[in-house]
């Protein structure tokens, strides 16, 4: 189901090696202090990776989904905050490359591919699950719109240098009057407000946009007025199978992590493996993983082969989010006291993999998609 090619198999490899020399030795600083070196980035930039997505007409590798999923999984096991840094300038960029002109992809992806942090800013303080509530606005000004309005909970949105934001351009039609809008960094009127304090992911930057005034060109309106209700949700189908891998490398990691500790410690003279209780419990760890697995890979081919995949990203992104949940409290409960302590590796997995049924549509959101598709 998921046999990857040589050149994918190397890619692999080569994230493995950064891993291992930019993350590995940061991972533990950066969830104390909530920073993630920009030198991190840089180098992840350097390695042509700054933005998976990036057509290659603009000087991206442009990968296909499966690659682009294989490469989050690694990410995931690595550490889910710089995953879900990292993850951030391609979520951004699915509305440019669904609707965006030549002109408009060239200015998107030009800051991403030298190094810079971009940003997806649709939710609102009342505009969560319920993307179609938010009030942010932007007025047509002649050849301008003026912007105006809070966004929270962005991702990287204190230190990206663009924007993909989300706006009303017409009240009266609800989430059919949303449109969508490429900002940059250094407009007047656009500052950080709230820099949110997180349970985890601390490596990923979470804050609030405050947009006052904010004037862009008319041509950064991406598509037409009312696209943009269109544009957030098939970029979050997209977006789910990346959380849906990340979820994967987190289960992966929480479950090797359990096992390498539960062959080494002993009780009554006996490795923790040796107890039936502790082996079944890691073979249904295993099997979910494996599961999961399979479930991310098949919505990556479909949607590689250009097939619907709505459906299948939803029920990924359900059921690996739950299963990474599961499995890293599974591998505590088996690692004991020693599993929550700060000395464990498996505390500050469980805290992270928490985000994930929450984040790019939470699981309940899941369920109305999946059902939805079924029973129409």
């Amino acid at each position: 189901m998921y046999d990857f090619t040589p050149k994918q198999l190397e890619l692999q490899k080569k994230v493995r090696a950064f891993v291992k020399e930019y993350i590995d030795p940061i991972a533990k600083e950066s969830d104390a202090t909530g920073v993630l070196p920009l030198s991190v980035f840089k180098a992840w930039s350097e390695a042509g990776l700054a933005c998976l997505v990036a057509p290659k007409r603009v000087g991206g590798p442009e990968l296909d989904a499966v690659t682009c999923t294989m490469i989050m999984e690694e990410l995931g096991y690595a550490d889910l905050g710089v995953a879900t840094a990292f993850g951030a300038n391609n979520l951004c960029s699915y509305p440019v490359l669904l609707a965006g002109t030549p002109d408009q992809q060239k200015k998107h992806f030009r800051p991403l591919l030298t190094g810079n942090y971009g940003s997806f800013a649709l939710t609102e303080p009342n505009a969560g699950s319920d993307a179609g509530a938010i009030s942010t606005t932007a007025r047509r000004d002649g050849d301008e719109y003026v912007i105006n309005g809070i966004k929270c909970f962005i991702t990287q949105g204190g230190v990206a240098a663009t924007y993909v934001l989300f706006a009303l351009t017409d009240k009266s039609k609800g989430s059919k009057g949303m449109s969508a809008f490429i900002v940059e960094r250094d407009r007047p009127g656009l500052s950080t407000g709230k820099v949110e304090d997180k349970m985890g992911i601390h490596a990923s930057n979470t804050v609030e946009l405050i947009l006052e005034n904010v004037r862009v060109p008319a041509s950064h309106l991406l598509g037409k007025e009312g696209d943009g209700m269109k544009l957030a949700m098939m970029s979050l189908d997209a977006g789910r199978l990346v959380v849906a891998a990340q979820a994967v490398g987190v289960a992966q990691r929480a479950m090797d992590e359990c096992v390498e500790y539960a062959k080494k410690r002993m009780d009554n003279g006996k490795s923790l493996t040796d107890q039936q209780a502790v082996s079944f419990k890691i073979a249904d760890m295993a099997t979910a993983v494996e599961a999961g697995r399979l479930l991310v890979y098949h919505g990556a081919m479909l949607k590689a082969a250009h097939r619907s995949y709505s459906k299948n990203s939803a029920i990924a992104k359900l059921f690996c989010t739950d299963m990474a949940m599961q499995v890293a409290r599974d591998a505590m409960e088996i690692m004991g006291t020693y599993g929550y302590t700060k000395d464990a590796l498996i505390e500050k997995i469980w805290r992270d993999a928490r985000i994930l049924s929450i984040y790019e549509g939470t699981n309940q959101i899941q369920r109305i998609v999946i059902a939805n598709a079924v029973l129409r």
